[in-house]
């Protein structure tokens, strides 16, 4: 099996790149405990250095201290972990109770448009750099997006340029009810 490796626009995050599908749907793990969800993410948080494991549909990205260890030191081992889960044929998840998807309250017209621009034009594009970004939240009243950035997103030095010149200047261009683009923390 052969895994490339992909840099990110963050300088703390890698991407892993097995050469199959890797998840359903894109899922974050920001702690150790978290991490207890999936073999492989548990795995590659017991290496030296990482704070940070998402997995995206077909790449898998690592997040370093970065105090810690350089890539230069860590990438053989997470190249390990990655190809034992994969050659392994185990599932990437444990077995889970399903999570609770709808409160029961339909979404209004514009975070329906919302949401279906942020699933065809940006989060194809930030999935290239190893992140994914979600909708959070948009109050009608001010006109404010709220948006939740993931993987090689978080904390990324160019995040808070992705957000304002690129998906805030999309929003209000499609959906003038929107004023303006924040991240949650």
């Amino acid at each position: 099996m052969f895994i490339q490796t992909e840099p990110t626009p963050n300088p703390n995050v890698l991407k892993f790149l097995p050469g199959r599908d890797v998840a359903d749907s894109p899922t974050d793990f920001v702690n150790a405990a978290e991490a207890a969800a999936s073999p492989l993410a548990e795995a590659l948080f017991a290496l030296e250095g990482v704070t940070g494991v998402f997995f995206g549909y077909d790449y898998v990205s690592v997040t370093r201290d970065p105090q810690g260890p350089e890539w230069s030191t860590m990438k053989a081992p997470i190249l390990a972990a990655v190809m034992d889960q994969f050659v392994s044929g185990a599932p990437l998840m444990r077995d889970a109770a399903p999570a609770a998807h709808a409160d029961g309250i339909e979404d209004s017209e514009i975070v329906a448009e919302i949401k279906q621009l942020l699933d065809s034009r940006v989060r194809p594009a930030v999935a290239q750099d190893g992140g994914d970004i979600l909708f959070d939240a948009f109050d009608l009243e001010t006109g404010v997006l709220t948006l939740r950035m993931r993987g090689a997103c978080a904390g990324c030095p160019s995040s808070s340029a992705t957000l304002k010149a690129g998906v805030e200047q999309m929003m209000k261009h499609y959906v003038p009810e929107v004023t303006r683009v924040e991240q949650v923390l």
